[in-house]
């Protein structure tokens, strides 16, 4: 993709159709008419990242479902196992919001394995329903549900299908796509197992990365029992959501320093008192190499060696360091990692997995509940699609590494000093923590962020800088957004409190030319000179103002 601006509501990529897992909201105000659900932006939107936004076709599946299965003013959430229902089910009733599940019988020539189950609730529970999918990743994706249309539509139930079918890019013999989708999974798993240098029967896949990070702090609980998690250090947003929402909470340690390292043993030390040994006062730690959106790295060595001594496993996310360049199999337990970011690249397939370390202390038992509980939920096509995606998955990364590094160092340069204060970049935040995982050929990733001078400068940078615009990363294209309006414009206090204000834009580098990003990004810095020369102190979009004085976790 070029770097040019997309119109409003296309698909990212536009070449990904139904299947882009992002959309263009090209200007700083479009992405605010996104939270606030004006309609000048919501009815352009031909797509949206999935867990938070519906494709219209789940939405016409989910209808047509509504009116064969549901009571008056119910709606539906669809799921792919019992099991997701059930803790769908659970969820929503811990949130006083009644609901009930029902198997889907229809339609009939479904192949094994593509069941599909419903949740049913009140109309007024749908904002809980949307919670536990963005939070968990349960749901269904764009290629199941054309799979199901496709056929509701062979045996009469449906009369239109909006778009024709939505797997004509792959063969469409069951029998064939199933073994294909076989051979697709373990070519995966063994991809990344040669990566880790692990065996590939530790490695496990999922239909999305937060399913991954979802799966992970369950199993901890079914091992370990329901003590709270600590999460350590500033992550993504629904990371910290999981935590917070499942079993008895967590502690959060925000700033990830070295110096918190020393509280946490505190923390450790009191809870421990007066239990028994037999008693683990923390769960897991869970963290993030390097973090979203600060990009920052916690102290590995000192943590791991915490972690041994109170014998508590450390569970990481390594999605914006990356397999190519990042390793973490001296530190953490469990591995987890979004597929849907630059191990596919292509922003048309949604992908987690699960790395279990042989070495850890709590191997045995973690694998042991994990064969038992262990559902393979990844749809046919889609894991089809994310193998073709990940051949090149290395090579990619280098240019993208390189590209970042290039454009990084011109934004900490005094060229840009009149409107940057600060790069977040892992080459330049807390660059220690981060070598000690660092392959010995590996770089830093494609992700970083800008905090500019004002609000001013960073819609001026924002709106000037010609790439797509939208949510998520990890893409082969260069992806900019002003992260907190998009990640939490809610609870916008609190995140500036944790050091993520709305004028840091997070920015992702792709693979075009460096001669093409490097004009962007000079013209995009020369917007954001102009529009910080002309604004006057404390400007901020009223409606920005009106989401800053909303109370916090929306």
């Amino acid at each position: 993709m070029a770097c040019t601006h997309v119109p409003i509501g296309q698909p990212l990529p536009e070449a990904a159709g139904k299947h882009a897992l992002s959309v263009s909201l090209p200007t700083w105000s479009s992405h605010i008419g996104f939270k606030e659900d004006d309609r000048r932006v919501t009815d352009l939107m031909q797509t949206g990242y999935p867990r938070f936004w519906a494709h219209w076709d789940i939405r016409k599946l989910s209808k047509f479902l509504e009116d064969r299965y549901g009571k008056a003013g119910e709606k539906a959430h669809l799921l792919r196992s019992a099991s997701a229902a059930q803790a769908c089910c659970a969820f929503m009733s811990a949130r006083n919001v009644s609901a009930r599940v029902v198997k889907c019988d229809l339609p009939t020539k479904a192949r094994p394995g593509a069941d599909l189950h419903i949740v049913f609730y009140p109309e007024d529970g749908f904002g809980v329903a949307k919670e536990f999918w963005q939070h968990t990743g349960l749901g269904v994706t764009t290629r199941l549900t054309h799979y199901y249309m496709n056929l509701l539509l062979g045996d009469g139930c449906l009369a239109k299908i909006p778009g024709g079918a939505g797997t004509a890019d792959l063969d469409n013999d069951d029998s064939r796509l199933t073994e294909a989708a076989i051979g697709a999974k373990l070519k995966i798993r063994r991809r990344i197992a040669d990566l880790v240098q692990i065996d590939v029967e530790n490695v496990f896949l999922y239909p999305a990365g937060m399913h991954a990070i979802w799966s992970a702090h369950q199993l901890c609980m079914q091992v370990l029992g329901e003590s709270k998690s600590v999460c350590f250090g500033f992550p993504y947003v629904d990371t910290l959501k999981v935590l917070e929402k499942w079993g008895p909470g967590c502690y959060f340690f925000p700033d990830g320093a070295d110096k918190f390292i020393d509280e946490l043993e505190e923390l450790m030390v009191s809870l421990k008192n007066g239990k028994s040994s037999a008693v683990s006062p923390i769960l897991a730690i869970f963290t993030e190499l390097p973090s979203n959106p600060l990009l920052r790295s916690v102290n590995f060595p000192r943590l791991r060696q915490l972690a041994d001594k109170y014998e508590i496993p450390i569970v990481v996310d390594e999605t914006v360091g990356n397999f190519a360049n990042v390793d973490m199999m001296s530190y953490a337990d469990i591995v987890v990692s979004s597929l849907s970011k630059l191990f596919s690249g292509q922003a048309d397939v949604m992908g987690g997995s699960l790395i279990l370390n042989p070495t850890g202390k709590h191997y045995s038992a973690l694998m042991n509940q994990l064969c038992a509980t262990y559902e393979d939920m990844y749809f046919d096509e889609d894991v089809i699609v994310m193998e073709r995606n990940s051949r090149d998955f290395v090579q990619r990364s280098s240019i993208i590494d390189s590209n970042t590094d290039a454009v990084t160092a011109y934004l900490k340069s005094s060229d840009c000093a009149a409107v940057v204060k600060e790069v977040y970049y892992p080459k330049f935040q807390t660059r220690a923590h981060y070598d000690t995982c660092r392959r010995p050929n590996g770089g830093y990733g494609g992700l970083f962020s800008i905090l500019f001078a004002s609000v001013a400068a960073a819609q001026g940078f924002f709106d000037a800088l010609p790439c797509p615009k939208g949510p998520s990363f990890g893409t082969n294209f260069t992806l900019v957004c002003p992260y907190a309006i998009i990640a939490h414009y809610r609870e916008l206090d609190w995140a500036k409190s944790h050091g993520v204000p709305i004028e840091l834009v997070r920015v992702w580098v792709g693979l075009e030319k460096f001669g093409d990003l490097m004009d962007a990004f000079r013209g995009a810095i020369k917007a954001a000179e102009e529009a910080h020369a002309h604004h006057a102190p404390g400007d901020m979009p009223q409606a920005i103002w009106r989401a800053a004085s909303c109370s916090a976790g929306e």
